[in-house]
């Protein structure tokens, strides 16, 4: 079963880093000077940001359907890197990590969950893909909860459009 994983685009957060601390606070945001690696992975690149590196933590909302499963958490983003977008391919910062995988329906309600560790996700995302009500993923990291990354069901056009 194809399959994309893709990163959050950055220019929904792009606004946040040329703003000040104490405004960052009303976007229930921080800055953080990344202090060890991997640590801070980056959740429009999909990689771990570097030691020394700025990064924002804030809170971002990856479940937005209008269902009991709708849900938010806090997440890591770096400036200036491009979004991860690729077929077949776990990134990084997912391979590095022990993961939780929640198969949706297209109306967002939950209908199967995983754990698999991340060097193992490919094998995990085909069986989920093998129910047909599931159309996409998200992976959450296991020990923090927090959202990794949304994993899409590719259709034979879809394949052909990548």
């Amino acid at each position: 079963m194809d399959f994309r994983i893709t990163g959050l685009s950055p220019e929904l957060f792009s606004p946040l880093f040329s703003i000040g601390d104490s405004e960052l606070l009303h976007h229930k945001a921080a800055r953080r000077t990344v202090d060890s690696s991997p640590g801070f992975p980056c959740r429009i690149s999909l990689d771990d940001a570097e030691v020394g590196e700025t990064v924002l933590l804030l809170n971002y909302q990856h479940q937005s359907a209008d269902t009991p499963f709708q849900a938010s958490h806090g997440i890591y983003v770096r400036e200036n890197v491009k979004p991860f977008d690729a077929v077949n391919l776990v990134p990084p910062a997912l391979r590095r990590r022990i993961l939780s995988i929640r198969g949706f329906d297209k109306d967002g309600w939950l209908i199967a969950a995983d754990l698999a560790d991340g060097k193992e996700l490919q094998t995990a995302i085909s069986i989920l893909f093998e129910n047909p009500q599931i159309a996409y993923l998200h992976a959450h990291y296991a020990k923090m909860g927090c959202f990794a990354a949304r994993v899409d069901r590719l259709g034979e056009r879809d394949r052909h459009d990548s």
